[in-house]
């Protein structure tokens, strides 16, 4: 097994597919900070106690804005197109449950690329609970996948997770600053071998390993 990190010839286009691909930065600033208080409303109506009486009106709020939002829809599938230091460019779904910069369930996790791999911080909300007070473990494999994913594409080999395998060390709590980070260890064929960690005050609260298989080149 070695480790390389060689860009396919060519990244695919999703336009190619038929998909809709919108540039990251024409993505309208009002959309993303609607983005950001919807993701605190979340957190918000899992924890509040208001009166039935609020609780009513705020429903009524919440149901007219859905129509209103609801009334122009984006076909599912859509893509994001960044642009990355060096020239180049990675897609992504736009909104993508762990990552998509419109989802408001996402996490507001942001990788950036490393001398090793790729690295982020972020602090999870009530929204993502499991036990009393802990980070759901299901979310905590989500983050770990979208790390070992990014750390293939950054390294410049894109594909997808074939096998994901997610150890528990340690409680990860809510409401603190969270570390990820992942790097490509190998390679074998179309197999991309990769590893993350979550850390939280520098210890390691979960880890993963995955082996993603290269998406073939065009032509």
């Amino acid at each position: 097994m070695t480790v390389e990190a060689q860009p396919v010839a060519e990244l695919p286009d999703p336009a190619d597919f038929g998909l809709a691909v919108v540039p990251e930065d024409e993505l309208p600033s009002e959309l993303l900070t609607l983005v950001g208080r919807v993701h605190e409303l979340a957190d918000a109506v899992a924890h509040t106690e208001a009166d039935p009486a609020e609780l009513a009106e705020a429903s009524a709020a919440v149901a007219a804005l859905t129509e209103r939002l609801g009334a122009r829809r984006r076909d599912i599938g859509a893509m994001v197109r960044r642009q990355r230091p060096g020239g180049r460019t990675e897609y992504g779904t736009l909104a993508n449950i762990v990552s998509g910069p419109v989802n408001p369930a996402a996490p507001p996790l942001v990788l950036e690329r490393t001398d090793e791999g790729v690295r982020g911080e972020v602090v999870l909300n009530g929204t993502y609970q499991g036990p009393p007070g802990l980070v759901h473990g299901g979310w905590l494999a989500a983050l770990l996948d979208e790390a070992l994913g990014t750390a293939a594409g950054a390294a410049g080999m894109p594909g997808l997770t074939a096998n994901l395998d997610v150890d528990y060390r340690r409680p990860t709590p809510l409401n603190a600053p969270l570390t990820v980070a992942a790097r490509v260890t190998g390679t074998e064929r179309r197999k991309v071998f990769v590893s993350a960690e979550i850390r939280h005050n520098g210890e390691v609260t979960a880890e993963g390993t995955a082996i993603m298989v290269r998406i073939a080149p065009i032509g």
